[in-house]
C-alpha cells in the first residue's frame, strides 16, 4: 500500500491541513479534531480504500483504517502537514474544549478514569473463567475436574489468587486512575485507596453482616464515632476521595512554599483527605453506591425479559453516542458486590447486541456485489463477533441502515432470553463470543443459547431486507431503463 499517497487523499478529503487542529491515532483510528467538520467530502473519503469508516463523536472526527496501517497512515500525514505529534488523550482534552454537552463531558470522564484500567479487570475475569472451568461441578461431569483430577487443585487455587487480586483491590487501581484524571499525584490516589482498603479496617466485603451482628469497631476522634471499616468492593467512594484529594493537592501547591512542598503538600492532602473520607464521604457514597446497585437490580429483576429486551434493543444506539462507556463505572460496582448481585448482566447484553451486528454485517457479504464493502464485511464482522464492532457499524451497517437495524432486532429477541434465564457475567470480558468465558458457569449454556438466537435472527433479517432491497432498486432500475427507451422510441 501506497501509504503516503493514503494520507495525501484523506487530508485532501477532510479540507486539507489548514481545518486541522489535532492529529492523533489510537490502535484501529486517526483522531481529528477539524475546525469544520462541514468541510469534509464525505463522498470521496468513504470511497477510498484505506478508509473502512468514518464517525464524528465528542468534538473527534475518527477515520478507521486498521490496526497497524493506521500507524503507517499517521507518519504520513504527520510528514505532509507538519503538525506536531500529540498522544490521542491530548487530543480528547482538544475535543472536549469544543464539547461542552455536560453529560458527554461525564461520560468522558468516566470513560477516562476507566478504561485504562481495564486490561486489569479483564486480566483477572478470565483467569476467573478459567477457574471456574475447573471448579465447577456439572460442566464436564457429576464432578468438578479439580475432583477428578486432584493433583491440578492447587494450580486451580493459584489461579484463583491471580483471579481476584484486581477485584479485591479495585479501589487501588480506580484511585490511580482517578486521581490522575482529577490532576493530582496518582501515587498519592494509590496511596489514599491502599488506606480504604488496609487490613486492620473492617473487610468491606463483611460490612452488611457486621453491622447486623453489631461487630463494628470506632475511632473516637473528638467525640465522633468513625467506623473502622474498609471499601472493598466499592467505587463512588474512592471516586469521590480522589477528586478531593486531587483539589487539595492542587491547592496547596499554589499556597505552600517550594522548599516545602514535597513535604507539607501530600501530608495535608492525604491526612484531610483521609479525615473527609472516614468522616462523610465513604459512609455516604456507599450508601450511594448500594442505592445505586439495588435500583439497577430492581429495573432488571423487575422488568424482567421486556426491560432486557429493551435494553438490547437500544445498546447499539447507545454505543454510537459513546454513551456505553459510562456503563462501565456500573459494571464495576455489579462486579464489586458479586456477593449480593449475583454478577453482571451488562456483558451479556453487550455481548448479544455485539454479535448481533456481526451477524447483520455478515449477511451484507452473502448480499452485496461491490468488492469493497464485501471485504470490509467480511472482516469488520468478524470482528464484531469477536466484541470490536466499530469498522462494523460505523463501516457498513449504518451506511447501509438495514443491517443495523436487522442487528438491533436480533439483539433484542436474545435479551429477552437474557432476562428470562437471568444470565450474568462474573467478571469483565470481551463483549462477543468469547465473553462466554466471563459468563457464570451455571449461565454458560444459556448464554450460548442466547447468543446463537441473536446470530441467527440478525443474519436472517439483514439477508432477507438486503435481497428485498437489492430486488426493488433492480425494479427501478430497469423501470428507468424502460422510460428511456420509450422516449427514445417516439423521438423525446
Amino acid at each position: 500500500m501506497d501509504y503516503k499517497k493514503a494520507a495525501k487523499d484523506i487530508l485532501k478529503a477532510i479540507g486539507d491541513k489548514a481545518n486541522i487542529t489535532a492529529l492523533a491515532h489510537c490502535a484501529t483510528r486517526l483522531r481529528l479534531v477539524l475546525k469544520d467538520e462541514k468541510k469534509i467530502d464525505h463522498k470521496i473519503l468513504d470511497g477510498l480504500d484505506v478508509v473502512k469508516g468514518t464517525f464524528s463523536i465528542g468534538g473527534q472526527f475518527q477515520i478507521i483504517i486498521g490496526t497497524g496501517t493506521v500507524n503507517n497512515v499517521y507518519k504520513e500525514l504527520i510528514k505532509i502537514t507538519n503538525i506536531d505529534e500529540i498522544s490521542k488523550n491530548d487530543v480528547k482534552k482538544i475535543a472536549a474544549k469544543k464539547n461542552t454537552n455536560f453529560l458527554l463531558s461525564l461520560v468522558k470522564i468516566l470513560s477516562d478514569i476507566f478504561v485504562p484500567i481495564i486490561p486489569a479487570l479483564v486480566a483477572g475475569g478470565l483467569l476467573m473463567g478459567i477457574n471456574n472451568v475447573l471448579t465447577s461441578e456439572n460442566l464436564f461431569g457429576a464432578k468438578s475436574i479439580v475432583e477428578m483430577y486432584p493433583a491440578i487443585k492447587d494450580i486451580a487455587s493459584m489461579i484463583n489468587t491471580f483471579a481476584s487480586a484486581p477485584f479485591t483491590f479495585l479501589p487501588v487501581l480506580i484511585g490511580f486512575s482517578a486521581t490522575k484524571r482529577f490532576g493530582g499525584n496518582p501515587f498519592l490516589g494509590a496511596g489514599m485507596a491502599m488506606i480504604m482498603v488496609h487490613p486492620e479496617l473492617l473487610n468491606g466485603y463483611g460490612y452488611a453482616d457486621a453491622l447486623l451482628n453489631g461487630k463494628i469497631t470506632y475511632w473516637n476522634i473528638f467525640g465522633l464515632s468513625l467506623a473502622k471499616v474498609g471499601y472493598q468492593g466499592t467505587v463512588l467512594p474512592v471516586l469521590v476521595s480522589s477528586w478531593i484529594l486531587a483539589k487539595l493537592e492542587n491547592f496547596f501547591r499554589k499556597i505552600v512554599p517550594a522548599s516545602l512542598d514535597i513535604l507539607l503538600t501530600p501530608l495535608l492532602a492525604t491526612l484531610i483527605t483521609g479525615f473527609l473520607t472516614f468522616v462523610a464521604v465513604g459512609p455516604v457514597m456507599r450508601s450511594a453506591g448500594n442505592l445505586l446497585t439495588d435500583g439497577i437490580l430492581w429495573l432488571y429483576t423487575s422488568s424482567g425479559f421486556i426491560g432486557s429486551g429493551i435494553f438490547g434493543l437500544i445498546y447499539s444506539p447507545i454505543v454510537i453516542t459513546g454513551m456505553h462507556q459510562s456503563f462501565i463505572a456500573v459494571e464495576t460496582q455489579l462486579l464489586a458486590n458479586t456477593a449480593k448481585t449475583g454478577g453482571s448482566f451488562l456483558l451479556p447484553i453487550a455481548s448479544m447486541a455485539n454479535i448481533g451486528q456481526g451477524a447483520a454485517t455478515l449477511a451484507v457479504f452473502f448480499v452485496t456485489k461491490d468488492k469493497k464493502m464485501k471485504g470490509l464485511a467480511s472482516a469488520s464482522s468478524i470482528s464484531a463477533l469477536l466484541g470490536i464492532t466499530e469498522p462494523a457499524i460505523f463501516g457498513v451497517n449504518l451506511k447501509l441502515r438495514y443491517p443495523f437495524v436487522a442487528g438491533m432486532i436480533g439483539s433484542a429477541v436474545a435479551c429477552a432470553f437474557i432476562g428470562a434465564f437471568k444470565v450474568l457475567s462474573v467478571s469483565m470480558g470481551p463483549a462477543g463470543i468469547p465473553g462466554i468465558i466471563a459468563i457464570r458457569p451455571k449461565s454458560t449454556v444459556y448464554f450460548i443459547i442466547c447468543a446463537i438466537i441473536s446470530f441467527v435472527v440478525s443474519f436472517i433479517t439483514s439477508l432477507i431486507a438486503g435481497i428485498i432491497i437489492k430486488n426493488k432498486m433492480k425494479i427501478n432500475s430497469n423501470s428507468n431503463a424502460s422510460k428511456e427507451t420509450s422516449k427514445a422510441s417516439i423521438g423525446e
